[in-house]
């Protein structure tokens, strides 16, 4: 069952990460017309904002499917020295870490949504975009990326349960030990 689940959250990212990855290449081509028109003496304009919002959108929303793809820098030195059930421990403790820091940062970003929505926040730029529209997305994404962690730690914590620790190291361990295993 949870194998299934870590499956299924893979898939729902990688779809994540292809929109994301599509936001950012409609950003990249914007701020490359930008960049030609200037050579012609005019430009869009607000060209640096926009590409400043699609990064946090994209950070915000790439955590997750860096978690299910091991991409999260880890340090595991004393990881790689001992057993299996040991290696799943650390794991695991490294999971409910990093759960409770991203459920910290999604509780942390609701109030500068709420004070956007609150306050109709708009950008100190001449663009004078609503922030609403960019703290949305950016809140949705970290509350995505605790929701992933959670499920994820919850999944590991039930393999440690039931001992199945070579089943752990597939979706949490480390990516470089997971080329040495194969």
């Amino acid at each position: 069952m949870e194998l299934r689940m870590i499956d299924t959250l893979r898939r729902l990212n990688k779809g994540v990460a292809l929109c994301v990855g599509a936001g950012l290449l409609i950003c990249a081509a914007f701020v490359l017309t930008d960049i030609i028109m200037r050579r012609f003496g005019t430009s869009l304009g607000g060209t640096e904002e926009i590409a400043g919002y699609a990064m946090a959108l994209a950070t915000a929303w790439g955590m997750s499917y860096t978690l299910l793809e091991m991409g999260h820098v880890r340090i595991d030195i004393l990881r790689s020295q001992v057993d299996s059930f040991k290696r799943a421990l650390f794991d695991v403790f490294a999971m409910i870490v990093m759960s409770g820091v991203i459920i910290t940062i999604a509780i942390k970003a609701w109030p500068v949504l709420e004070r956007s929505i609150k306050n109709g926040s708009t950008a100190n730029t001449p663009l004078e975009t609503p922030l609403v529209w960019v703290h949305l997305p950016w809140f949705a994404g970290w509350l995505w990326f605790a929701l992933m962690s959670t499920l994820v730690t919850l999944a590991a914590l039930s393999l440690l349960v039931k001992r199945r620790y070579a089943d752990t190291e597939g979706f949490i361990g480390a990516f470089a030990e997971q080329e040495t295993l194969k």
